[in-house]
């Protein structure tokens, strides 16, 4: 490789750190902002986590969307510089944000150890950072589709799709909200498609930008269709995650499982390993370990989120008994004709407290 060519794919791969970085931080703090949003609109009607959507008629759950949106197109520019390698682990800097953050405006306690698992965040990026493999950029969308219809990724794909579609038929409805696997898992599986697609169609804008029209190739439309039905099937389940399970669960949990596949995915798609020392691939590893190690910290030491008092309060699902009286007759009576409704809710709760 010349010494130009090196100095060109540095400097691409700093662009790429530095908007990582500031997509992180609107990131981090969109989190915060829809979490807000989503609480006031379930306060008022049905929990987006129950299939409710009047977070939509909230101004605050906007803004945070539009803060979401700055971060994703600061994510999607980074991309078109950087390997997926070194963007995606960099996503750990807006758990740190969205940790600080839930500590002061959602009293989401933030505790010493948390500290020290931010620490951990920040120097296992550091690590990947610093060893980051220079990728080449294709020349042209038809590079990408051949990258994208080679046997091992459409393996990988048609599996995504599978395991997707099971988590949202199958287990969605049943285990959704006792299981915070199931939504974060949804996520997860189908962001490692949306950054494939989104970084193909980023090196698409760039290349026309460039003067070199990919417009007219129907691989940049395919990638763009993929792209807007993954963003949207992510936003609608991580609306269920962070309406049905506290932030400081939801925010590493989706993190590690999104960045293990993404850097799965694309090492599958664009080879990203491939011309790299064993030695700085081990230093990835560790530096994703590090970051992985950090979340974890930062979770397990974090308050679990009281339960909403419209759930302590609701009344039981009504019970029907049946009786046989003296005389041989046969009765039915509904728990809440033995119980008032007021004595069920004061049972329920010093159940749950």
């Amino acid at each position: 490789m010349s010494g130009g060519t090196s100095t060109g794919l540095f400097a691409d791969n700093l662009k790429g750190v530095l908007l990582a970085v500031v997509s992180s931080a609107f990131i981090g703090a969109s989190f915060i902002v829809k979490k807000k949003g989503l609480k006031r609109a379930g306060a008022t009607g049905s929990r987006a986590g129950v299939g409710g959507y009047g977070y939509l008629k909230e101004p605050l759950w906007w803004i945070g969307m539009v803060t979401m949106i700055v971060g994703e197109i600061a994510n999607f520019v980074a991309y078109m510089f950087a390997p997926a390698v070194l963007v995606t682990p960099l996503g750990a800097l807006s758990i740190i944000v969205s940790a600080v953050l839930a500590h002061f405006i959602l009293k989401e306690k933030l505790q010493r150890m948390g500290v020290l698992g931010c620490l951990l965040c920040i120097v296992g990026s550091t690590i990947i950072v610093l060893h980051a493999p220079e990728e080449e950029t294709p020349t042209s969308v038809n590079q990408i589709w051949e990258l994208a219809t080679q046997p091992a990724f459409l393996l990988y794909a048609a599996s995504a799709l599978a395991v997707s579609l099971v988590l949202m038929l199958h287990c969605s409805p049943r285990y959704g909200q006792t299981n915070i696997m199931v939504y974060v898992g949804i996520c997860s599986v189908i962001g490692s498609l949306t950054v494939m697609s989104i970084k193909a169609v980023g090196i698409a804008i760039k290349l026309t930008i460039e003067g070199i029209n990919q417009a007219g190739y129907f691989q940049t439309w395919i990638f763009a269709m993929v792209s807007v039905s993954c963003i949207i099937t992510q936003l609608n389940y991580l609306n269920k995650a962070l309406d049905t399970f506290n932030t400081a669960m939801v925010s590493p949990i989706y993190y590690a499982m999104f960045t293990t596949l993404t850097i799965l995915a694309s090492a599958i798609m664009f080879k990203d390993w491939s011309g790299q020392s064993a030695s700085s691939i081990a230093s990835e590893i560790c530096g994703f370990i590090t970051v992985l190690s950090g979340t974890t910290v930062l979770h397990s030491t974090r308050d679990p989120e009281p339960a909403s008092a419209a759930d302590l309060y609701t009344p039981l699902s009504p019970q029907i008994y049946w009786h046989i009286q003296e005389n041989g007759e046969v009765s039915v009576n509904k728990e809440e004709d033995l119980l008032s409704r007021d004595f069920v809710a004061i049972v329920r709760q010093d159940y749950f407290v």
